[in-house]
């Protein structure tokens, strides 16, 4: 993982020898799976030793799974230790929703007796891990022969909905966080009021997350039956409730199998290449729109149909900016892992 890259992150203490020939732990927390690595700086890059992953809900804290990797592999020694969160962090503490406990940096120092500790939200943390990223990793959707260099956007739907960015500040790429996932969805149609409206019954306050994720996923699916009257195949109805709605419904869509299917699939990428609108704009971000996470993967396909560009440059004003936006699909699953050791590394002293 070579940090010299065509993102040019802001890594000011990158060559510091200080962080020369260190250890680092790095976790990437989840609703269903925690995962850990060990890595070892050497000459600015990163170099993975230990991957490990646990089932998240088989543990009554993070410190319980936090411990048993640093005894299992004998990593007291570590000099850093970075978390990467699904939710905001403020002052080194976090409380996400999808987790059935609280972190805090001072906590997990004290713990594990590891000096320095870090706390990141999992979308800054995957702008960071573009930087350890070469070019296999990133699929172009769409090319430009006009690209303007500036910040970039990160749209990352998966179990929640994802937005980061990286501001350009005439040098370095600078990543942070947003909470972008969280703001109210606005429907556009008729349809989309129906759909609204649907969703509206059961939140109360409809956000782009409840659209744009697994559980989003489903919501839509759920429209196209009970509103729309699509029928549900028996196949699918097992699949429902064997727990496997996401890769069921995608494969589904992938071979054309029932409409009900293509359908949900469509309106799913018709949403993502709006959102992906709203969040180029508000960022103006000219240097590009990176698509991440494991629904994007997933689809692929769907990607690289005309259909997504076309809705994506869809605007009252602003379709001439939109056009020349280059759009990628970052088909590396451990962007997250790998950019919270690479903040901890060399983000700071």
């Amino acid at each position: 993982m070579n940090t010299n890259n065509k993102f040019m992150l802001y890594l000011p203490a990158i060559s510091a020898e200080s962080n020369n020939n260190i250890s680092i732990i790095s976790a990437d927390v989840r609703k269903d799976a925690t995962y850990f690595a060990h890595y070892i700086t050497r000459d600015k890059r990163l170099v993975p030793q230990i991957e490990k992953t646990y089932a998240t809900v088989e543990y009554a804290s993070f410190i319980d799974i936090a411990q048993k990797f640093i005894t299992e592999f004998q990593l007291n020694h570590a000099s850093k230790f970075v978390v990467a969160v699904p939710g905001p962090v403020i002052s080194g503490k976090s409380e996400p929703l999808r987790l059935p406990w609280k972190l805090d940096a001072e906590e997990i120092k004290q713990q594990t007796g590891i000096s320095q500790v870090y706390l990141i939200n999992d979308l800054e943390a995957s702008a960071y891990g573009l930087g350890n990223d070469d070019e296999k990793c990133f699929q172009t959707i769409h090319h430009s022969e006009n690209v303007v260099p500036g910040n970039i956007a990160v749209l990352a739907p998966g179990a929640g909905l994802g937005e980061a960015g990286l501001y350009w500040d005439g040098k370095f790429m600078r990543p942070f966080a947003t909470e972008g996932g969280h703001s109210e969805f606005s429907p556009r149609t008729n349809d989309e009021v129906e759909f609204y409206q649907f969703l509206q019954k059961i939140y109360g306050i409809v956000t782009w997350e409840s659209v744009l994720s697994t559980e989003g996923l489903f919501n839509i699916y759920r429209y196209v039956r009970d509103v729309k009257q699509q029928q549900q195949p028996e196949w699918l109805t097992r699949e429902i409730e064997n727990n496997n709605f996401t890769d069921a419904i995608i494969k589904g869509a992938l071979e054309s199998r029932d409409r009900i299917c293509n359908v949900t699939i469509d309106t799913f990428m018709l949403f993502l290449a709006r959102e992906a609108n709203n969040l180029v704009l508000k960022l103006k971000a000219t240097g590009g729109l990176y698509l991440s996470g494991e629904i994007p993967v997933m689809l692929q396909k769907y990607l690289n149909k005309d259909d997504f560009y076309k809705n994506f440059i869809v605007s009252d004003k602003m379709e001439s900016l939109l056009r020349d936006i280059p759009i990628y699909l970052v088909r590396d699953t451990k962007t997250i892992i790998q950019g919270a050791a690479l903040y901890a590394a060399f983000s700071g002293e």
